[in-house]
């Protein structure tokens, strides 16, 4: 992840090098994830039938080939082109991993692996823009994806040498329709529905509140400049490395439902203070609250979907839990975008409060006495 951190600020500047509008620079993020979105459940399922090592190499080594081929790009198209490819090995490497970490973690004890995962991602995007703005300032701006397609070589090169493979060797296979059967029943109960609500809510709020309303919300309501916008995202980005700690201690010793109910409500009453904010007191306060619900997000609904699928279902599991965070990370900032353009910049936060809010009690109504929440 601190080579995703090291190319995100160069990317936009890069794509406006060949001349397009802004919207087309956007397309640059947008086809990273939506490859991210469309692989997630074939990367599960890979991992299922091959095994999780395959992801694990290969996901780097198609993130390199991404990443150096959008170092070489000669137009927008190729370039966007790579970075689809770059979003695939995306895809693969973190299915992969989460999985791994799922395999290797004691049941009691799969909160606590999620969250050191999750903590080590959020050091490597703090950590990756500035080093990849001091490269782009003195190699240029195809530097950095030079070097993350070097990074991503040397971590396949580590992955296969040092992580051997977790999928169990002896499990029973059924027939195709029995596993067909189970999974359709899986993926329509309650309990998937619930947690994929709140997945999707989640991510939604990250990428369509926080990452594009609150700052326009800083300039035109607060007059505030590029500089104050920064020291808020990288305070709420600390903050981030030290919530997810309690997290999983409470998803641990209390319960996944009451670490999700929280985490759902506090980013609704978050989203809402920053709706209403006038001042930059409340607009501070609402951006800390926010990040205190979607901070403790990660382990907890991670947990849930380990518990609810079975072990040899285990990469599907985990790609359909990615792939519902990944359509929020998609479908958020464009339509709460929309929102604000069409009725109110408010109205599009409140909007999303609600949303990501009512998740997180539909999660505790839909599995209330179930045990997988209660362990």
């Amino acid at each position: 992840m601190a080579g995703q951190g090291v190319v995100g600020p160069v990317v936009p500047l890069y794509a406006r090098d060949f001349g397009v509008s802004a919207s087309v620079v956007g397309l640059t993020l947008t086809v990273f994830a939506l490859a991210r979105l469309i692989l997630n459940v074939p990367a599960g399922l890979i991992a299922d039938r091959f095994g999780r090592r395959i992801l694990l190499i290969g996901g780097p080594i198609l993130t390199s080939i991404g990443m150096f081929g959008s170092g070489f790009a000669n137009g927008i198209g190729s370039l966007l082109i790579w970075r689809f490819v770059a979003g695939a090995g995306s895809a693969f490497y973190m299915s992969g991993a989460l999985i791994y970490l799922i395999d290797i973690a004691p049941p009691d004890r799969r909160a606590r692996y999620v969250a050191t995962n999750q903590w080590a991602l959020s050091v490597g995007v703090a950590l990756g823009p500035g080093v990849g703005g001091l490269v782009a300032e003195r190699w240029g701006l195809a530097a950095p994806f030079h070097v993350v397609g070097v990074v991503g070589i040397a971590t396949a090169i580590y992955a296969a040498y040092r992580l051997p493979e977790t999928r169990g060797s002896q499990q029973s296979i059924p027939k195709d329709s029995d596993t067909k059967r189970e999974v359709t029943k899986i993926v329509r109960s309650g309990p998937f529905l619930a947690i994929a609500f709140v997945t999707g809510t989640i991510f939604m709020t990250r990428a369509g509140t926080r990452a594009t309303l609150v700052p326009l919300q800083a300039d035109e309501a607060l007059g505030w400049g590029p500089g104050e916008i920064g020291l808020v995202f990288t305070v709420t980005g600390l903050m981030t490395l030290f919530t997810l700690w309690p997290a999983a201690w409470a998803t641990e010793n209390i319960s996944r439902s009451s670490v999700i109910l929280f985490s759902g409500v506090a980013a609704g009453i978050g989203t809402f203070v920053i709706s209403f904010s006038a001042t930059p007191l409340w607009f501070v306060v609402g951006n800390l609250v926010l990040t205190l619900g979607t901070g403790t997000a990660g382990p907890a609904p991670a947990a849930f979907v380990a518990d609810l699928f079975p072990e040899r279902l285990r990469g599907l599991g985990v790609g359909l839990y990615r792939s519902a965070g990944d359509v929020g990370f998609v479908v958020g900032p464009p339509a709460l975008g929309w929102l604000s353009d069409a009725a109110s910049m408010s109205t599009a936060f409140q909007t999303a409060g609600c949303l990501v809010a009512a998740a997180g009690v539909v999660f505790v109504v839909v599995t209330r006495g179930s045990r997988l929440v209660d362990t």
